[in-house]
């Protein structure tokens, strides 16, 4: 089974966003969105995602990527 890819750091520096500034924005904590960031969270609620795209004027699938070669 494939797996979900987080893109989160990608589009954050193409946008020379800090995590501290998206964490102000989004009101998400740093720690919380480190874990995104870093690939370590296992599931996302739907509101903390549209709170990251409308900060980061992006889409879902800007941060979220599926490999079908990728194994857990």
């Amino acid at each position: 089974m494939g797996k979900i890819i987080l893109r989160l750091d990608r589009v954050m520096a193409d946008r020379k966003m800090s995590l501290s500034e998206l964490s102000e924005a989004v009101g998400v904590s740093n720690v919380n969105l480190s874990k995104m960031k870093n690939g370590k969270i296992s599931a996302i609620r739907f509101s903390t995602l549209e709170a990251i795209c409308e900060v980061l004027k992006c889409q879902p699938g800007d941060i979220l990527e599926y490999d079908s070669e990728a194994e857990e």
